[in-house]
């Protein structure tokens, strides 16, 4: 991700950091050395260009034992032992290379780039560094909002992005970055800004697109679906995003469109591919939307074959079944789904109201005494408890369930209470006949 440069010089040397350093050794100061000590380069040098590097830590260790004080050995040994992912051996080759040449921007720069994800508080200092001796260049300002960000010092890292931004408008990295910032600290509307300056460079950038329309829909702004569609038409394999679009189209209540974007996300598998789990879900959520019950049903059905046990399905087909009047296969899904998750008030208050609509008034009774179990009964479960127990002839429990009722309800269903009061006068004559 943030590749290490090299000082020296060479048709085959890696990237090469403008600015170089003073104790590093360009190709004239070589010449001055002896002739062994140039072999002994030349032949790390050689290793290291076929990618040999524990080849290289020998050469350039004996160049180090005939020349203590030169930087760029301790240099190019860091550089070897930073490719072989040894990075305290690395750490303290570099550290040796600055002290002898505080002025090596390439030592800064790699010794920061070494622990920037590992351990920021090493990082930060030397990129810091790495930008004094380095003030016109844009990669290190880039590289420490990276290790400041790290450090989840949000305010630094911006601005370090911005300067790195500002150095060189060319590069969108520091831009995206700090775009990506903004949105983890749930600044959305600055990261809109941000993902939108890169768009008038580069009106196609799938990223940044994609930035816009999340942002959007952050906001809450209805523009955020067409946002989405235009990061759609350049990257139209993304499920997410085609996912998160039936989504916000769903939340505006346009449904068909809703349906037409799943369509097209399918048709885009291929005829021979069948629908996934969440494609099925989010249809059948269109659907039941759309109050299309029968075409809900089919597809929960086509889900639940592929995940038989997920309550969810269950208990969503079960609700579907209840709102069609077909008790018997509403108590059926709603029975899977409470065995499958037993402590989903949902599934039992849904339970409660089938047993109840289709005429078994002890289920009822039985399953709001499950409900009561996980919270406290409301107004509502007591009325229904008191017609229960009204239509089962139980008039003593039915006579204490309607003034439970009443006592909750403080005037907020009127029929409801006026039934309660007429039944409870009927209640307590027949009571006082039994005595």
């Amino acid at each position: 991700m943030y590749a290490d440069v090299r000082t020296g010089s060479g048709q085959n040397s890696p990237n090469k950091t403008q600015g170089g350093s003073q104790g590093a050794l360009a190709g004239s100061r070589r010449e001055k050395l002896a002739n062994p000590l140039n072999d002994l380069l030349q032949e790390a040098q050689r290793d290291i260009e076929k990618k040999q590097f524990a080849a290289a830590i020998d050469p350039l260790q004996k160049f180090i034992a005939l020349q203590p004080d030169v930087a760029y050995g301790h240099f190019e040994l860091a550089y070897v032992f930073t490719a072989l992912q040894k990075a305290d051996e690395a750490r303290g080759e570099y550290e040796r290379a600055i002290a002898i040449d505080p002025k090596m921007a390439e030592a800064y720069l790699n010794l920061g780039i070494l622990f920037i994800e590992r351990d920021p508080a090493v990082s930060i200092p030397n990129l810091s560094k790495a930008v004094e001796l380095l003030p016109a260049q844009s990669r290190p300002r880039y590289l420490l909002g990276v290790a400041q960000e790290n450090a989840k010092d949000y305010s630094a890292a911006a601005s370090s992005y911005e300067d790195a931004y500002r150095l060189d408008p060319h590069n969108l990295e520091p831009i995206t970055h700090l775009a990506n910032l903004y949105i983890r600290l749930q600044r959305p509307a600055e990261a809109e800004t941000k993902f939108r300056s890169i768009l008038e460079t580069q009106p196609n950038n799938a990223q940044a697109l994609l930035g816009v329309a999340e942002c959007l829909a952050a906001q809450k702004k209805p523009e955020a679906a067409d946002a989405y569609r235009s990061y759609l038409g350049v990257q139209p394999t993304d499920s997410a995003a085609r996912a998160r679009l039936v989504h916000l189209l769903v939340e505006q209540q346009q449904y068909d469109a809703a349906l037409a974007e799943l369509n097209r996300a399918e048709a885009g598998q291929g005829a021979n591919v069948a629908p996934n789990l969440d494609s099925l879900r989010m249809r059948a959520d269109i659907q039941i939307a759309q109050k299309k019950w029968d075409d809900s049903i089919l597809t929960l059905n086509k889900a639940i074959a592929l995940s038989p046990r997920d309550a969810q399905l269950h208990g969503g087909l079960g609700r579907i079944y209840l709102q069609k009047r077909d008790y018997p296969d509403a108590l059926k899904e709603l029975k899977m789904a409470l065995q499958l998750d037993g402590k989903n008030l949902a599934y039992w208050k849904d339970l409660s109201s089938s047993y109840y609509l289709s005429g078994d008034y002890a289920s009822t009774l039985a399953t709001l005494d499950q409900i009561a179990k996980l919270e406290t009964p409301g107004a509502g479960p007591w009325f229904i408890r008191a017609l229960c127990y009204d239509k089962l002839n139980q008039p003593k429990p039915a006579l204490d369930a309607y003034q439970k009722f009443l006592s909750l309800d403080q005037g907020q269903n009127a029929d409801q209470i006026w039934q309660a009061e007429e039944r409870s006068k009927v209640l307590r004559k027949v009571l006082e006949r039994k005595r």
